[in-house]
C-alpha cells in the first residue's frame, strides 16, 4: 500500500513554480487541453450532464482541463447529482423513519449520501477544487505593483 500524498498535476506544479522537467514520469509530454469542452457521456442522466458541464467550464478557466479527464469528471458529476437526489429525499422524507416492528431506522438514503459525498471530496480534491487543494497553488494574476521605496535604490 502506498502512501504519502498525492501527486500534482503538471499544470499545477507549473502555476505553483515548484515544476522541474527532470522528475516527471518518464518525461511523457503533458495531455492536450481541448479547444472546446468536451460533451458528457451518454449514461449521465440530465441533471448529472448540467454538472459535468459546469465541472468542465471551471476546470477550463484554470486550465487544467484535459481529454483524459471525462470519465473521472463524469464520475464526479453523477456522484454530486446523487447528493443532490439523496439530499432532497432526507429533506422530504426525514433521516429516520418507522420499521413495521415499532422501531426507529435510519434512511439508507443517509448512508448512501454520506457515502456519495465521501467520494465526491476525494474527487474534487484530484482535480484541485477544494479550498485546500487551491491554497496549494499561488498563481500571480497581473502585474506586479510598483515598489514605493524604488527611488531609495538611486
Amino acid at each position: 500500500m502506498g502512501g504519502g500524498s498525492r501527486p500534482l498535476p503538471t499544470a499545477l506544479k507549473q502555476l505553483k513554480g515548484t515544476h522541474q522537467s527532470c522528475r516527471d514520469a518518464d518525461n511523457a509530454p503533458a495531455p492536450n487541453i481541448p479547444r472546446f469542452l468536451p460533451s458528457p457521456p451518454e449514461y449521465l442522466n440530465y441533471r448529472a450532464a448540467e454538472i459535468f458541464r459546469e465541472l468542465c467550464v471551471h476546470l477550463t478557466q484554470m486550465k487544467i482541463l484535459n481529454v483524459e479527464d471525462v470519465p473521472m469528471l463524469s464520475l464526479l458529476s453523477s456522484r454530486l447529482q446523487e447528493v443532490e437526489e439523496h439530499t432532497e429525499t432526507i429533506e422530504s422524507e426525514g433521516y429516520s423513519y418507522l420499521n413495521d416492528k415499532g422501531m426507529w431506522k435510519s434512511r439508507p438514503e443517509v448512508a448512501m449520501r454520506n457515502e456519495a459525498m465521501r467520494h465526491a471530496q476525494s474527487l474534487l480534491i484530484e482535480f484541485g477544487l477544494s479550498p485546500a487543494a487551491r491554497s496549494r497553488v499561488s498563481a500571480a494574476i497581473g502585474d506586479k505593483p510598483d515598489n514605493p521605496f524604488k527611488m531609495l535604490d538611486q
